[in-house]
């Protein structure tokens, strides 16, 4: 008992907390399943009420944006709202009436179509009573179905019962009006209902959003983002499933109109209709066609194109148009759109079905803003569930080293191999080192081990280098202590190979005075030594100093891949006996290519030189902004950058032909050059960040300059004394870039894809000052002269 003990390390407190947690954990999950259980009761027995709203909740969705489009062009709300619904009503009585016209008009001559069909029936009776392959089977079933029916049927004692028919008894005219009145009641309040609702959601839209706000809870941040989202997405789907199911429409219409199909208009729009009911919408639309088709040709041909026409308009839209018009509108996984159909339908029916997805993308939303329902993301989202570098990891350890080769491959496709070592294989190995000790088994290492030489392996052979195998190595990579530290050379090896550079990796091995009296440099001139561990000062600079010892003309660079900031300054490089430390495989690609060939990196790594330069320049000189006339303007749009995005610094800089010249500032740079006033005298375009945002035609950004050999040699830039830089073209007539909106930070940070958007958007608004056509319309002292809607609200001081 006591060695069991030790070996479990649990004390019996510990073990108490333990029992206490899970019995907590079973409570939560108790009661999440009862709330659950409740709503979904409740959806069920309250559908009278809740279908009504929640249709009306959808069709307000639609129509909001056109209501707010008539309302900024200077109607009253009230004028608005009624203007689109009185547009919709008469949209809808319009389509009716000529839908009806078709109808009546096949009615009338569905007569003349009964022998043609009945001619049709009979000629199939007589092809299927004809001699064939399973007349055998058949006749051996019928049969066995007699001898069954034949002691079915055997007499029973006393008399056999008769059968009973009863007629009812006829309903008078006035019987049969208050039936069909009675039955119309119901949907006519229905339709009255919502559109009584739709009318006062769109006329007070505000203060419905208010009282969602109030019921999402008091963050109002996330509160809007999820009412924005929601809206968005609703909308964009709801457009979206409009344009695809017109487009769907119209051609077949057109096609059954060619064809010769009666009512061709008709059958359109109740495909264009149905295709609003998934899954089993086209299918229920494409028999009325088909059927009429069967009965008006006495031969087979217009049945044949009718079908024809709908396979390929149903394969059209389903492989072209839709991808291409839906894209990512909903956000929702092919699975979840399926289980929701069902959900829904099994709740309320038909109505369910159409509504399942417009719902299910208000849960998708409630539970990527709500920590609470955040379950309901990871369920119903199309985003994967687990991030590159943790898929591939697991399937390591799940010794599934084949789906793991596959996802790099995807990933290498998309990008580079440089990248994907950069983003996924480094964050993989530094996954691997935190799980080494804390969760993983002995089985789960060797997995990991085999797996990633396996995974290295392919990705050498399907991307190999340029350079021949006897090619000399040039740069040795050595794993600092263990295996993951050699796996991490190895990806910088193959990089190195692909941009032209030799290199060769040592096995794994403490890096000590018998390993380096037995070490092979095979003619490399550069080392590279490679460390995961997050204190790897004492064993590098060891393993430097050996290594100088031996070979003092030796380069060393330090590949630290968790080192803390500390070790990352120059004077701790000095202190570590290296030529250089880097973080990641692009830095140490970058840096050893410049120790190598100082020259020649240093022509790579700068800037292109756009090909409509001269023109470039020329649309600056034009706009004037360098005469100064519009620097109070773009230093408040500089001000509202910097606040906006949360740092001091922030510069609307542009690029002449040989100078960079800074328009617009906020706040001070205490080491760069600068005027009495601590403006931002020109520089060198040379030198300047801004210049690869005008030669790369795209927004640049850079998490740390300091780790960034284009930078971090950089005198001029060393001066500002930076960390970050982020910029967005300023694009002027023609989509011409004159320079760019910067913002920059005294510490490392990463902006997601929706912050570099909006970089851009307020790039946009930068370039709409300077543009004379647009400085001629505006006031050019006032910021509020900004065009974009996002951007435009004023940030408080």
């Amino acid at each position: 008992m006591f060695n069991a003990s030790r070996r479990t390390g649990l004390s019996r407190s510990d073990r108490g907390d333990a029992i206490s947690s899970g019995e907590l954990d079973i409570k939560k999950l108790a009661a999440a399943l009862v709330s659950a259980a409740v709503i979904i009761v409740g959806l069920y027995f309250g559908r009278d009420i809740l279908i009504p709203l929640a249709t009306a909740f959808l069709i307000t969705f639609a129509l909001n944006p056109a209501v707010t489009w008539l309302v900024r062009r200077g109607l009253p709300r009230l004028l608005a709202t009624s203007v689109v619904m009185v547009i919709v009503l008469c949209t809808l009585t319009g389509l009716g009436i000529i839908l009806g016209a078709q109808v009546r008009s096949i009615a009338v001559e569905l007569p003349a179509y009964q022998s043609t069909m009945l001619k049709k029936l009979s000629d199939l009776r007589e092809n299927l009573k004809a001699p064939g392959l399973f007349d055998g089977v058949l006749k051996t079933v019928e049969r066995v179905q007699k001898e069954v029916e034949s002691k079915d049927e055997k007499p029973a004692d006393g008399p056999r019962p008769e059968r009973v028919e009863v007629v009812p008894t006829p309903q008078s005219p006035f019987e049969q009006a208050s039936t069909w009145l009675l039955r119309s009641l119901e949907p006519l309040a229905t339709a009255g209902i919502i559109f009584i609702f739709v009318f006062l959601a769109l006329l007070d839209i505000g203060d419905l959003r208010d009282r969602f706000l109030r019921l999402l809870g008091e963050n109002f941040h996330r509160s809007t983002d999820a009412i924005e989202e929601t809206g968005a997405r609703i909308s964009k789907y709801l457009l979206m499933q409009l344009l695809v199911n017109v487009s769907y429409g119209v051609p077949l219409a057109l096609g059954l109109w060619i064809i010769g199909v009666p009512g061709a208009l008709l059958w359109g729009a109740v495909a264009a209709t149905m295709r609003f009911v998934p899954y089993i919408g086209p299918l229920l639309a494409a028999i009325f066609p088909i059927a009429l088709a069967f009965a008006v040709d006495c031969g087979w041909s217009m049945l044949l194109w009718t079908i024809a026409l709908i396979v390929i308009l149903e394969l059209a839209s389903n492989n072209i148009v839709e991808p291409l018009l839906y894209g990512t509108s909903t956000g929702l996984s092919a699975i979840s759109l399926i289980a929701a159909a069902m959900f829904w339908t099994a709740l309320w029916g038909p109505v369910g079905l159409i509504l399942s997805t417009p719902l299910t993308v208000c849960l998708l939303v409630l539970g990527r803003n709500l920590p609470q329902l955040q379950f309901l993301d990871t369920m119903l989202g199309s985003a994967p569930a687990l991030d590159v570098p943790v898929r591939i990891y697991q399937r390591l350890i799940a010794n599934d080293v084949d789906e793991a080769v596959e996802i790099a491959s995807t990933e290498i496709e998309t990008s580079s191999v440089v990248s994907f070592y950069d983003t996924t294989g480094i964050e993989v190995l530094r996954l691997a080192s935190q799980e080494h000790l804390r969760n993983a088994s002995a089985e789960h290492r060797l997995r990991l081990v085999n797996g990633m030489d396996t995974l290295l392996d392919d990705l050498r052979d399907q991307y190999p280098s340029s350079l021949s195998p006897e090619a000399r190595p040039v740069v040795l990579c050595i794993g600092g202590k263990w295996e993951i530290d050699a796996a991490a050379g190895e990806m910088l090896a193959h990089a190195l190979a692909i941009q032209g550079i030799a290199a060769d990796v040592q096995p794994p091995a403490s890096v000590n005075a018998d390993y380096i009296a037995k070490l092979d440099l095979k003619g490399a001139n550069i080392v590279c030594l490679s460390y995961f561990t997050s204190s790897p000062a004492i064993p590098a600079r060891h393993a430097c100093q050996r290594l100088r010892r031996r070979w003092p003309d030796l380069r060393i660079v330090l590949a630290l891949w968790n080192a803390p900031q500390e070790l990352l300054t120059d004077e701790s490089v000095e202190a570590l006996k290296a030529d250089a430390v880097v973080t990641s495989v692009q830095e140490a690609v970058l840096r050893i290519h410049r120790i190598l060939n100082p020259e020649e990196a240093k022509a790579a790594q700068e800037a292109a030189l756009p090909d409509n330069d001269a023109e470039r320049v020329d649309a600056l000189q034009a706009t004037g902004v360098l005469e100064d006339k519009k620097r109070d303007a773009l230093d408040a749009l500089a001000k509202r950058a910097a606040d906006v995005f949360n740092t001091n610094l922030a510069v609307i800089s542009t690029i002449d032909k040989n100078r960079e010249y800074f328009v617009g500032q906020s706040g001070t740079f205490p080491n760069a050059v600068t005027d009495d006033a601590g403006t931002l005298l020109p520089m060198d375009r040379e030198h300047a960040i801004c210049n690869y945002v005008v030669g790369n035609n795209e927004s640049l950004m850079v998490p740390d300059i300091q780790r960034d050999p284009r930078f971090a040699d950089n005198e001029t830039i060393k001066q500002w004394d930076v960390r970050f830089y982020a910029g967005a073209p300023l694009r002027v007539s023609n989509g011409l870039i004159v320079g760019a909106l910067c913002i920059l930070d005294t510490e490392p940070r990463i902006l997601k894809d929706d912050e570099i958007a909006l970089l851009e958007t307020m790039a946009a608004d930068v370039a709409a000052i300077i543009t004379p056509s647009e400085a001629d319309e505006a006031p050019v002292k006032s910021p509020s002269a900004a065009s974009s809607a996002t951007v435009g609200q004023q940030v408080p001081e």
